[in-house]
């Protein structure tokens, strides 16, 4: 299992993606409770998505989002789990093919993938696809795991 994040200077997104490639929990909570969930998880991999110089000026929300990926990887060596980072232009290369892809487009190409289509690849409550639950800034997350283990699949 992959728990993979999509960080934040306050909150952060999550998702635990299954060995079925089903979306065991997504959700976005408070960064403390981020560092609590890496034990429970289970997960055999933590993947997190980070930042990059882009060589534009940055805000101090980039700054305290680093340092909460730093506390994330901590922890994640701390409890003996491997811990990868993943880059936003990364994502957007192997998911779209291009580094002008939006947040639009990367969900799509996430419905594509686990799909056909929305009603497959999400579902209702009443038959959840496994992207069921997988809202907002989890979708960033959900990229990043996919990102992540289609390059260690072809590493391997």
């Amino acid at each position: 299992m992959i728990l993979a994040l999509d960080p934040g200077p306050v909150d952060t997104a999550y998702v635990i993606l299954g060995d079925d490639w089903r979306v065991r929990q997504a959700a976005h909570v408070d960064n403390q409770r981020i560092l609590g969930l890496v034990i429970p998880s289970h997960a055999g991999q933590v993947v997190c998505e980070t930042m990059q110089s882009m060589g534009m000026a940055v805000g101090a929300e980039v700054f305290e989002t680093c340092i909460w990926v730093g506390r994330f990887w901590e922890r994640t060596v701390a409890v003996g789990l491997p811990f990868a980072r993943v880059r936003r232009t990364d994502i957007k290369m192997h998911l779209c093919g291009t580094t002008l892809a939006k947040d639009p487009n990367i969900r799509q190409a996430l419905i594509d993938q686990f799909g056909p289509g929305k009603e497959a690849a999400v579902g209702t409550k009443g038959a959840p696809g496994p992207l069921y639950g997988v809202t907002n800034h989890c979708w960033s997350a959900l990229a990043a795991a996919v990102t992540w283990s289609h390059a260690a699949q072809e590493a391997a």
